[in-house]
């Protein structure tokens, strides 16, 4: 059975002359200029990604990047013309989108542990959200907007008692280091109103990487429904809700594409009702992956072709700490591939089963267990699909010495 998730990916590129294609060249002369291993991501299937999800949903939604998923200098410098803001969860991140031309009012700053001084400097350049996790962290937040004399914008990121069902990770339910247990909230917003903070609204974000309309639809009318719960009398003067995200893109051979299509319907209907009930808010939702992680091909070279005990292995120039989750090891809990291609060989009939494995001296460095691909030679090209998302930066470059990939992003 052909792999879903590999039909899905190869739909954002061309094939010409048996080669993969970026932006009019092929994946081989790409690397003539640059080299192996390398990262190239395709502006224009971030565009066109951005422009499904304005088609999909509500007009009055916007749209807020979440650095994490890529902070590639170019791509953020693009995406401060085409997203209405940014989710960042360090200054490293926030200072990033300001660099590339990012208007700090329009950054919601969330994480867990944020230390002193990024609490001052967030305060010090007018983050639009700093979304408090703890009951402390505002504490220490108001204690350093009186030395620097200024207001800070503050949210209170909720903890909800409901997650989001088939998430690649659960980000709220349960005992969880991410925001404020829903029940403590209402205590902690008194609190709040009372001190020399801007409140702005709530941060509720539930999972990641889910491919079902429908629990996204459910998750979303739970977290409204719990905003309107906490914000009582202060409902009038919120303004801004943030609903997160967690929208998925087809990695693995039976994913099925998400129904974009279904939650902005669905969205459109609630907020008939929310819009009412909250009048001053902006209604956010917040993506990283959906919108750049099928923009991204991560390419390597064969450097050697083997068989052990039967089976053959295609040793490649890059791994694991160039692409940690493609091996499987950033989150995944079954192993699973990657979509995967012999770039200069997109034509080939004749196949053979492979295991892709990097040059680090580790088992864990496996980028493709048990591939169909074509008969590969040494000097071809593997090429990883839907690798614009959590693959340089999350990756650990350093380990063992080797150099890191390039980096390039086509315009």
């Amino acid at each position: 059975m052909e792999s879903k998730a590999l039909i899905s990916a190869l739909q954002n590129f061309e094939v010409a002359d048996n080669h993969l294609m970026v932006a009019g060249r092929s994946v081989t002369e790409w690397t003539h200029e640059y080299g192996t291993p390398c990262y190239l991501y395709d502006s224009s299937i971030i565009r066109r990604k951005i422009a499904l999800f304005r088609d999909a949903m509500p007009a009055q939604v916007k749209l807020f990047y979440a650095v994490k998923a890529n902070p590639h200098s170019e791509l953020l410098k693009a995406m401060v013309g085409l997203v209405d803001g940014f989710d960042v969860a360090s200054t490293g991140e926030f200072e990033a989108v300001i660099n590339a031309g990012g208007n700090p009012q329009t950054i919601s700053f969330a994480g867990p542990g944020k230390r002193r001084a990024e609490l001052s400097r967030s305060i010090e350049v007018g983050i639009g959200s700093i979304n408090i996790e703890s009951e402390r962290e505002l504490d220490l937040l108001v204690e350093e907007a009186k030395h620097l004399n200024k207001t800070p914008n503050v949210s209170i990121r909720v903890n909800p008692d409901f997650e989001l069902h088939g998430s690649g990770m659960k980000m709220g339910g349960g005992p969880k280091q991410f925001g404020v247990d829903a029940e403590r909230v209402p205590d902690l917003l008194e609190k709040a109103i009372h001190l020399p903070v801007n409140f702005q609204g709530f941060h509720i974000f539930s999972g990641s990487q889910n491919l079902k309309a429908a629990a996204i639809c459910d998750v979303l009318e739970q977290s409204l429904d719990l905003m309107w719960r906490l914000a009582g009398r202060l409902a009038d003067s919120i303004k801004l809700l943030n609903l997160g995200g967690g929208f998925g893109i087809p990695y693995f051979e039976k994913d099925e594409e998400l129904d974009i299509f279904k939650i902005g319907r669905h969205l459109e209907s609630m907020l008939q009702t929310w819009q009412v009930r909250f009048p001053k808010a902006q209604f956010v939702i917040e993506l990283g992956r959906y919108l750049v992680g099928e923009c991204g091909l991560y390419v390597t070279s064969i450097l050697y072709k083997k068989v052990s005990r039967g089976k053959t292995f295609l040793v490649i120039d890059g791994g694991m700490n160039h692409h940690i989750a493609a091996s499987g090891n950033f989150g995944q809990v079954l192993r699973k591939n990657y979509p995967i291609v012999i770039g200069n060989k997109m034509h080939a009939t004749e196949t053979e089963e492979v295991n892709i494995v990097g040059p680090l001296c580790t088992p864990l460095d496996l980028i493709g267990s048990k591939v169909s691909l074509p008969v590969a030679s040494e000097g071809d090209l593997i090429a990883v699909l839907n690798s614009g998302a959590y693959g340089y930066t999350a990756s650990p470059l350093l380990f063992l010495g080797h150099e890191p990939p390039s980096e390039i992003y086509v315009v």
